[in-house]
């Protein structure tokens, strides 16, 4: 998993709540087990006209922000379904942060396990972050994790909370496979000291 430290980006205001897992990346799009390729069909219902054309009027179609490396929403993002696939579709888009007053529960814990860093602010602040973002390319935000706060253009400082544990996670690029391999050498000790407990053992064949 990339690490976040700290990220200077462009960012995207998509002023909806209840923005739902099907929402940002629609069931028909979950036959894969790959957590690559499903950007393109990120907000496929929102991005896409039905015959296929990009929607003109939908910000993520528009430029500055299709490059858009922040994303900052309204209340509940991520509710409905718990497919870890949303977070997939958005780090696979480019957002590595997302702003809102509030997540669903298993969407935001799923973000850390991705990469992405999920920050919770009141819905009057997420709203001054909206007008930075709509000034377009020259008015990127700055995410500091370390030292925990939202940079707007104007060098306002926002404080955000996040658990410690969960901060060293992406600090240090760590999903869960990667927590596990930290503890490689104990593993390894531990498995080399069972086969030699078990060599005792007598071998039993069967006739």
């Amino acid at each position: 998993m990339e690490k976040f430290v700290t990220l200077s980006a462009i960012a995207a205001a998509l002023p909806q709540a209840n923005i739902d897992t099907d929402k940002i990346i629609p069931a028909r799009f979950l036959k894969t087990t790959q957590r690559t390729g499903l950007g393109k069909h990120a907000f496929d219902a929102m991005r896409y006209l039905p015959d296929g054309a990009e929607n003109p009027d939908f910000v993520l179609n528009q430029q500055p922000w299709r490059k858009a490396e922040i994303l900052i929403t309204y209340d509940n993002l991520g509710c409905g379904s718990s497919r870890e696939h949303a977070p997939w579709a958005l780090l696979d888009f480019g957002i590595r942060c997302v702003i809102a007053p509030s997540f669903a529960d298993i969407f935001f814990n799923n973000c850390f396990k991705n990469g992405i860093l999920p920050i919770r602010l009141p819905r009057e602040v997420c709203d001054e972050l909206m007008g930075d973002a709509q000034m377009g390319s020259n008015a990127r935000l700055t995410v500091d994790l370390p030292r925990q706060v939202v940079i707007r253009p104007n060098g306002e400082e926002v404080p955000f909370e996040i658990d410690a544990f969960r901060k060293h996670l992406l600090l240090e690029g760590l999903d869960d496979i990667g927590q596990t391999l930290k503890h490689e050498a104990t593993i390894t000790t531990y498995e080399k000291r069972q086969d030699r407990d078990k060599s005792w053992l007598p071998t039993i064949h069967f006739d």
